[in-house]
């Protein structure tokens, strides 16, 4: 607040602190509240704010890859009460001797990592910052709270491409993922089919061997109660019936075969040629 009006009375608001200069010549530092001054011998010449302020500073730089990035740090300060004269006499412009530490150290400490690095190590930029100036505005009555890497960005094309490899990635797990999913299906597939053939198999045969029992119980049964008939003429019987019935069948179709009596003969030579050339090789 300044002094240079016509009273003698001045006050100080809260969280403030004011300058006492007296001709001109640092006198004294005033507490909040009201005060007498000899004016225009004594006056305030100025005075400073005790509360928490931020300067935000955007930093330009580049990563040890070579991609250009803007870096924004916040940095919190305030003014030591103890060290007020320091704040007002020694820097003329507190906030840009701020920014330049900013500077320096970004500009120092991000070219030694690559972009990835960077992003995950804003923690440490951060605390390089706070380290650098913590001690060099404390001898000018400042004291740094803390600083903040409040924003890390490439440039505009920097970030569609790396959008564009991740999504390329992410496809690439998506397509494996499928591909897997494509080959247990299948895999299950083929099992499940060779458990279909193996059950179908097994109720072939159980039906075959069912067929056989029939007729040999047939035949049996039929050369028992008929004098003079032998398994041969049973069997030519039923042979002679069976081909009647794939006639019957194959007719419901609507083919065309031909058809000769002598074919069931030929059938049942055939037959018994088989079996003996099984006994023969067995």
């Amino acid at each position: 607040m300044s002094g240079g009006g016509c009273f003698c009375f001045q006050c100080v608001r809260t969280q403030e602190v004011a300058v006492v200069e007296d001709l001109g010549q640092y006198k004294t530092l005033l507490d909040p509240g009201f005060h007498f001054l000899l004016w225009p011998i004594t006056n305030i010449t100025g005075t400073l704010s005790l509360r928490i302020q931020q300067l935000d500073v955007i930093c330009e730089t580049k990563t040890k890859d070579n991609v250009f990035v803007t870096v924004a740090v916040a940095v919190q300060y305030r003014v030591l009460v103890d060290s007020a004269y320091d704040a007002w006499y020694r820097l003329s412009d507190p906030r840009g001797q701020i920014q330049s530490y900013v500077f320096d150290v970004i500009r120092s400490t991000v070219p030694r990592m690559e972009l990835d690095q960077a992003f995950a190590s804003k923690a440490e930029i951060a605390q390089a910052t706070l380290d650098q100036l913590k001690d060099v505005m404390k001898d000018y009555g400042y004291e740094i709270m803390t600083t903040l890497v409040t924003d890390l960005s490439p440039d505009s094309k920097v970030k569609a491409s790396m959008n564009e490899i991740n999504a390329s990635r992410r496809l690439k797990e998506a397509a494996s993922h499928k591909a897997e999913a494509d080959k247990v299906r299948q895999v299950k597939a083929a099992e499940a089919e060779a458990e279909a053939r193996y059950l179908s198999g097994l109720g072939v045969a159980r039906q075959r061997k069912a067929i056989v029992n029939g007729l040999q119980s047939s035949v049996a049964e039929f050369s028992s109660q008929v004098e003079g008939a032998t398994p041969k003429d049973v069997m030519d019987i039923l042979l002679l019936s069976q081909y009647f019935d794939t006639l019957s069948s194959v007719g419901a179709n609507s083919l065309i075969l031909e058809h000769d009596p002598a074919t069931v003969a030929s059938l049942q030579r055939q037959v018994g040629l088989s079996f003996l050339n099984t006994k023969k090789k067995g």
